[in-house]
């Protein structure tokens, strides 16, 4: 490089950096990058610097907690043993809505946990759909239900359902699914109807599926990063609601944020709702249509229950779901969105189905 009075010369000075300025920038742009989509290191439970543990956990055989809480009549007492499942957003709080008449009169024990990266059940970087059925067979194991127990699952929960039905359906008496999360990318599907039911989502839902399904990596930054609108549904808008959700929700002062948010996202957001969005739209390693009876003998019995003006999962798919597979016994909802199991008597018509088969 050439020097004047052993400095170097501007001219010179200034063609070094016109050369090293688009190395630089690639480098700065890189690192920038990088760092975009790299979520926050979760606040574990217990830990130095993340929330208190107050829920009773079990320890699962990989380290990991689950904590729980149980409803109903106490469980040495209990005729029935159930293990319900939450969904997106939510946690052990938002639990199955049982009367406690009904708990009473039929002997009901019920138990809600907060899923993985959810409250205060410890975050599992490697979780698979079939970890979440392992996950329930655990808590089960240690929380003394018997060989077998019964099952329920909202929304996303009905994915945790799906699993068990494929991996761990010895251990069930029976299940209930109430309007599940569907994937728009399962095999079996015709493409026809799953393009169909695609578009009735929001712009904004579909092209967060389509970066949860096609580039999972890039989930973080899309749901946090202000240039296009993120899901509607991690961000609270009531848009993707039905007229009676809405209604409903504001009758029962359930209006988002809702009242555990705070609770349910503790952790992190990646752990817990951009987590769940990841597992919601990539391969889940089988299919709903794939599936066999697993109650040929006719002691269980599985449910599937829908509203036909959900505006969140597209009641076509549960259609074709119920269709293709006879022995799931299929309640469509008129009128109802997503959300109907809030409304009186459903969700007592949902557990007297569930434990005493088609009524």
């Amino acid at each position: 490089m050439a020097q004047v009075n052993g400095k170097i010369s501007p001219a010179t000075a200034r063609a070094h950096t016109s050369k090293s300025n688009p190395i630089s920038l690639f480098y700065f742009t890189s690192a920038w990058a990088y760092r975009a989509i790299q979520p926050s290191p979760p606040k574990i439970c217990g830990s130095p610097n993340g929330p208190p543990v107050t829920a009773p956990r079990i320890k699962l055989r990989d380290g990991r907690h689950l904590a729980y809480k149980e409803h109903g009549v106490p469980k040495d007492k209990a005729n029935y043993k159930i293990v319900f499942v939450h969904g997106f957003d939510s946690c052990r709080h938002d639990s199955f809505p049982l009367s406690s008449e009904l708990a009473e009169e039929l002997g009901i024990y019920l138990v809600s946990y907060d899923r993985t990266g959810y409250g205060e059940s410890d975050p599992h970087p490697k979780r698979t759909v079939k970890s979440a059925a392992m996950d329930i067979e655990e808590l089960a194991d240690q929380l003394e239900l018997g060989s077998k127990f019964y099952v329920i699952g909202i929304s996303l929960g009905g994915q945790t359902v799906w699993s068990c039905l494929r991996y761990i359906p010895h251990r069930l008496r029976a299940a209930a699914l109430i309007a599940p999360a569907i994937n728009y990318w399962w095999s079996g599907l015709p493409a026809k109807l799953s393009s169909e039911a695609f578009k009735k989502q929001l712009a904004a839902d579909q092209w967060a599926a389509r970066v949860a399904h096609y580039a999972p990596w890039l989930v973080y930054w899309w749901n946090t990063q202000k240039w296009f609108p993120s899901a509607n549904i991690n961000s609270n808008v009531m848009d993707v609601m039905s007229p009676r959700d809405k209604v409903l929700l504001l009758k029962l002062g359930r209006v988002e944020p809702h009242e555990f948010q705070t609770y349910t996202r503790q952790q992190g957001e990646f752990e817990s709702v951009h987590h769940d969005m990841i597992m919601a739209f990539t391969d889940w390693g089988f299919s709903p249509m794939d599936l066999e009876n697993p109650f040929i003998d006719k002691e269980g019995y599985v449910h599937l229950w829908h509203g036909d003006d959900d505006r969140i999962v597209p009641v076509e798919i549960q259609r074709y779901i119920a269709e293709k597979l006879p022995w799931i016994q299929y309640h469509e909802i008129p009128s109802a969105g997503h959300w109907f199991v809030l409304e009186n008597d459903y969700s007592n018509a949902i557990v007297k189905a569930l434990l005493h088969g088609e009524k």
